[in-house]
């Protein structure tokens, strides 16, 4: 699949997670009022999961190799989600406190800012072609044994 007509798809998502991610803002805020950056974690968690989601099963379908579901969603955690949380934060931070822009739009704004350097990512790491699975394997491997730890 070209390019140009992945980001489509991606873009696709990210418009629907951008709704998910603002309704949930909107309820989130008003449950935790005057804790913007809580309420702005949370909705970015939700729209996060959905994205997975959609991305694995529509915007990279074609690229399902051996890798197990749980490694893309730690490496779309470690890349997308933190792109997303950390750049959000620090954005929405400066945007609603200092420049005292409202929230829903501060945002969006964010998540725009976000939106180019998760794609790259989500292209070339989380979902990209893979010759082998070491590294996941490996991944694998260190969090059964983590868990079977925790187990005993």
């Amino acid at each position: 699949m070209n390019t140009f007509f992945r980001w489509g798809k991606f873009n696709l998502v990210g418009a629907i997670g951008v709704v998910l991610q603002l309704s949930a803002l909107t309820l989130f805020n008003r449950w935790t009022a005057g804790h913007y950056l809580i309420a702005s974690a949370a909705a970015i968690e939700l729209s996060l999961l959905h994205n997975f989601v959609a991305h694995l099963h529509f915007t990279w379908r074609d690229r399902r190799n051996r890798s197990t579901r749980f490694a893309q969603l730690v490496r779309f955690h470690l890349s997308n989600g933190l792109v997303s949380m950390v750049g959000n934060l620090a954005l929405m931070q400066i945007l609603v406190h200092e420049a005292h822009v409202p929230v829903l739009i501060s945002n969006g704004i964010a998540i725009l800012c976000c939106s180019m350097v998760n794609f790259c990512v989500g292209d070339n790491w989380v979902f990209a072609v893979r010759s082998d699975n070491r590294a996941d394997t490996h991944l694998h491997d260190q969090c059964a044994a983590w868990k079977g730890s925790l187990d005993q």
